[in-house]
């Protein structure tokens, strides 16, 4: 659920529901405040009947969750309406993929997130300091937003340059993506991808999605504070 400061912020929206299992939206809706999620509890009222609803409760039987992505945020009311109806006129004539390569306009700062990457957006903390052995990696581009933790994980197990010395200390891995930390993994081992980068080795690492208490100490905290403008870099050892 969005708390009151994201809320605020990303006013009217348009949204999809997606089966997890295909990927594929099955419900285009607008609304605003946390209406987006409010046809997975009225999926738990067998006495309200209809296609969307049944449709999720047949995806919770299988022991999965709904998902939910915004589309487009922070409109007006008449903006929503007309972006709602296009999407579900186009989707009910091409039942093919897009196979579009540019982004719409203001895709990054209103366009297609999930639903807790729009929650991190508006009411992240900063990562004040590091409690373990931690990689801060950067996945600017290789992360597709909007495609779970095995998207995020495969977009941050490499290819990296990293010294033998840190390699062996290393314990965590934070993926960090815009400035805040979207995954938080727990290394097992390391493994060497290349040895053409400038006559070094690459490394990717085998891993886990960390323990909770881990996770949640580093999850969708902000280190925009720490950036320096320009910085290349994709890997960050400290705060």
């Amino acid at each position: 659920m969005f708390d009151a400061i994201t809320i605020e912020k990303i006013k009217v929206y348009v949204y999809a529901l997606i089966d997890p299992k295909s990927g594929l939206p099955f419900y285009i809706g607008k609304g605003k405040g946390n209406r987006v999620f409010d046809h997975a509890q009225d999926s738990l009222n067998f006495s309200l009947a209809s296609e969307k609803l049944d449709y999720i409760r047949k995806i919770r039987s299988t022991g999965e969750e709904v998902r939910h992505v915004i589309v487009r945020h922070g409109l007006t009311e008449e903006s929503a309406f007309r972006i709602e109806s296009a999407l579900i006129d186009f989707m009910r004539y091409f039942p093919n993929q897009l196979t579009n390569e540019a982004s719409g306009h203001n895709s990054y700062k209103f366009g297609l997130m999930s639903s807790s990457e729009i929650s991190s957006l508006y009411n992240t903390k900063p990562l004040e300091s590091l409690e373990h052995d931690v990689v801060i990696i950067n996945i600017n581009n290789t992360y597709e937003k909007a495609k779970g933790s095995l998207d995020i994980y495969s977009a941050t197990k490499e290819s990296w340059v990293i010294s033998e010395s840190r390699r062996c200390s290393l314990d965590i891995a934070l993926s960090e993506y815009k400035g805040i930390i979207v995954e938080v993994f727990q290394i097992d081992d390391w493994y060497s991808c290349s040895t053409n980068f400038k006559n070094k080795n690459r490394w990717g690492f085998n891993g886990r999605v960390a323990d909770s208490d881990v996770r949640d100490y580093y999850l969708n905290k902000s280190v925009k504070h720490l950036k320096k403008k320009g910085s290349a870099n994709p890997i960050r050892y400290q705060l």
